[in-house]
Parts: C-alpha cells; structure tokens; sequence
C-alpha cells in the first residue's frame, strides 16, 4: 500500500513495512509513544516534555535522542530559552503509522492507558464487542477496520480541530474457549 507521509510533504509516496530492530525497539517504549503523541502537533522541547510526563528532563532526553535518531522525531532550529539557555524543540514526524511493529503492542497498551487515565471521563469512549467469526470475516473486519483508521491518518490536521486519540485493538478472546 503506497500512502502519503505528512511529515515529508504532500505527494510524497510511502509505503507501509516492517519496522527495523532498532525502529521496533524504539517504538516498543509505552513512554516513547506519549511523547510521539505530545509532539504531533506542536514542536516541543525536552524540558516542556520532561515537564508534562513529570520525569527529570535527563531521563526523558535520552527517551528523546532515541527518536531522533530513529526518525520519529526530527529536532527544530535551536532557539534561546527563557534564561538564555539553549533550547531544540522536537515534532513527530508521523513515520510510525507506516511501521509494522510486532514487538510494540505493549508500549502501545501503556502509552493508551497512561493517556486514557488523563483524559476527562465525560469525552471518553470506550467499548468492548466479543465476536464468533470466520477467518474471512476476520480479514473483512480488519480491512474495513483498517480503510477507517488510515482514511482518517491520511488527512492533513484540522487547524481548528480539538486532538482526539483513537486506540484499536483486537485478540482472540481466550475467555470463551
């Protein structure tokens, strides 16, 4: 599937594939994924992520360089900081979406729940369906499922839109044997 990566440009095509060892490493990090999240919209630098996570910005530095130097966050021109110190800030560049990442499935857990716990009850959505399907109305479901989520990824940001997170996910039901 050829699709467009928004941090690249318009009409730049990108395909989905496996991500790289280090690229899966990288993204298998619950804390990571929050601060891919963070960044999506606004350049941000370390100290303003170290505080919104409430860590020591050492330790989320390094959380950072890992990103950086796996390509999922890209360092702005350095700026001079409220006291004079040198300060980057730091976007997502989206290259996730297109990643195959077996090995981040909890990273992605623990970043929902860390960011679902956060969230205002009231705007919260939450559902759970158990389903008896063949493995054809499996792959139909999981199409279907797909063709939403990428429609939705594909489109520029809405200037004056509210941020919303979407989190998917589906297992055999080892409940119901």
């Amino acid at each position: 599937m050829v699709t467009q990566q928004p941090a690249d440009g318009p009409g730049t095509p990108y395909e989905r594939r496996q991500a790289t060892d280090a690229e899966a490493r990288a993204l298998a990090s619950g804390l990571r994924l929050q601060i891919l999240r963070m960044a999506l919209d606004e350049p941000l630098t370390n100290q303003q992520i170290a505080e919104r996570l409430g860590r020591n910005p050492a330790s989320v530095l390094h959380h950072v360089r890992t990103l950086v130097d796996t390509g999922f966050l890209e360092a702005g021109e350095p700026r001079r900081g409220t006291r004079g110190a040198r300060e980057v800030p730091y976007r997502a560049t989206r290259r996730s979406w297109y990643l195959d990442t077996p090995t981040g499935v909890r990273g992605m857990v623990e970043a929902f729940l860390a960011e679902f716990d956060a969230a205002p009850d009231a705007e919260s959505q939450l559902s759970r369906l158990g389903l008896r399907l063949t493995d054809e109305e499996l792959e139909e479901l999981r199409s279907r499922l797909w063709e939403v989520m990428e429609d939705f990824a594909e489109r520029p940001p809405s200037p004056d839109g509210r941020p919303w997170s979407l989190f998917l996910a589906m297992h055999p039901d080892t409940s119901r044997r």
